[in-house]
């Protein structure tokens, strides 16, 4: 544990002092600001006319109450979440090989799999870290824009699915830590995220989403009912499985591939 516990400050010291965690926090922030301008825009109809092209993205919202700004910002953290935790897993596992540190990373006297452990750690506590920002912008933005509708149920459904959810996008970095190790850099597993980010929509579309991991977290967000678009128990199960083979699958890569070349 105390190996662990060294490389986990490690790389927390990484994090802090990079700018990297700044941009997310700011992307993080952004959006849920820009959804709550988009929920005013829609209780505002008497300034539509002036927002143009605002406006016209505003009216895809729906009804602006509370009930309808959790679904956005689940559907947020189903979709935004897989991009923004993408990018960190490319960037925890990935700048090593950029940077050229892996030669100095792996001679150190810590074990390898301490090292992808404590790496994986500082992923979720950051992706975690987002995903508050995220709601806390975004409830905040609620309450300024005076979203109607808010009850205590509305509240803990509301956040109990926006957190599943965001655990549910979690899992789907360690495939995406692979493919940093894989492609030696950042570029291999973020072309990995878009392109799963893609094949999620159209795969759901067809409605084979439930079995097809990255898009389970979307369909998690989907109201109840909606023809095509349920979860199965065998949903969850893929999900897990493709956590344990993307964080297996890291693990061996960085204790049996050739770092040297």
């Amino acid at each position: 544990m105390k190996n662990i516990y060294v490389a986990f400050c490690c790389e927390y010291k990484k994090v802090s002092h990079s700018k990297m965690l700044w941009i997310t926090i700011v992307l993080f922030t952004f959006i849920p600001m820009m959804m709550g301008l988009m929920i005013y825009v829609v209780r505002h109809p008497e300034i539509s006319a002036k927002m143009g092209l605002i406006a016209a993205k505003a009216s895809l919202f729906g009804n602006a109450d509370w009930p309808a700004f959790f679904g956005i910002l689940h559907q947020s953290v189903a979709t935004i979440g897989l991009i923004g935790y993408g990018f960190v897993a490319a960037w925890i596992f990935g700048r090593e090989h950029s940077e050229r540190t892996m030669k100095d990373l792996i001679a150190l006297p810590i074990s390898r799999s301490y090292i992808v452990t404590a790496k994986f750690l500082v992923a979720i506590v950051w992706c975690l870290f987002l995903s508050v920002i995220l709601i806390a912008v975004g409830l905040m933005m609620g309450k300024w824009v005076g979203i109607s509708g808010w009850s205590h149920e509305v509240f803990v459904h509301g956040m109990t699915k926006y957190f599943v959810t965001s655990f549910m996008t979690l899992l789907l970095i360690t495939p995406v830590a692979f493919f940093a190790g894989y492609g030696r850099g950042i570029i291999v597993p973020i072309g990995f995220v878009i392109i799963t980010l893609i094949l999620s929509q159209f795969i759901a579309i067809a409605g084979f989403g439930a079995f097809f991991p990255w898009a389970i977290p979307g369909l998690n967000t989907v109201p109840e009912g909606t023809e095509g678009m349920q979860l199965f128990p065998i949903s969850y199960v893929i999900l897990v499985l493709t956590c344990l083979a993307g964080y297996l699958g890291t693990l061996a890569w960085w204790r049996f591939a050739d770092h040297h070349s």
